[in-house]
């Protein structure tokens, strides 16, 4: 009678573990999936200001024909993604392309003095200041998702319940590692 209570309680502590570690890998599922969310709000109203940007700048510098549609198909190509590791590589290509858009604003001193210009460049700015908060809380969230899928006991049923590989993480990508990687600007007076 002794060895079935025994037995009986192992199996109830087991059960309770599992079930545990299954509710915490749903939140913190369930936390990424917001976080990306998130994300993907702030992504969209970049995207949707671009437009906008473009119209503004082919007033201004309307030879620059090649770097104006470079935008608005990186812009297009964001848009579409549907995963997580598409839409980090199409937002990675479209921040460089919104990066040689502002370097036209130096070429052009009555586009940089263009207030509606001023005006969506602030906004963009804003936008990509929350973006990078949004990542940011993103990363943390995936992190703390793949840290807790990879402990024990989880990583020992988290395949048989549907959590069988990490999350990605929102990364800047290699183009953009590698440039942060480069030497920083040099400032002589």
């Amino acid at each position: 009678m002794l060895t079935w209570i025994i037995i009986g309680a192992v199996v109830v502590l087991l059960l309770l573990l599992v079930v545990g570690a299954y509710n915490r890998l749903v939140a913190l599922d369930q936390s990424a999936n917001q976080a990306f969310a998130d994300v993907d709000v702030q992504l969209k109203q970049r995207q949707d200001l671009i437009p906008n940007l473009v119209e503004t700048v082919k007033g201004y510098a309307a030879h620059e024909r090649g770097t104006l549609e470079a935008v608005i198909q990186a812009r297009n190509a964001a848009a579409s993604a549907t995963s997580i590791d598409d839409r980090v590589q199409s937002e990675n290509i479209l921040t460089g392309a919104l990066g040689r858009l502002f370097a036209l604003s130096e070429a052009y001193p009555q586009l940089k003095a263009d207030q509606n210009f001023l005006r969506l460049q602030s906004d963009l700015s804003d936008i990509e200041n929350k973006l990078a908060a949004a990542r940011r809380f993103f990363n943390n969230a995936v992190g703390e998702f793949n840290a807790v899928r990879r402990q024990f006991p989880t990583i020992i049923f988290a395949g048989l319940v549907g959590f069988g590989s990490d999350k990605p993480f929102f990364d800047v990508g290699e183009s953009e590692r590698a440039s942060m990687n480069a030497a920083p600007p040099q400032v002589k007076f």
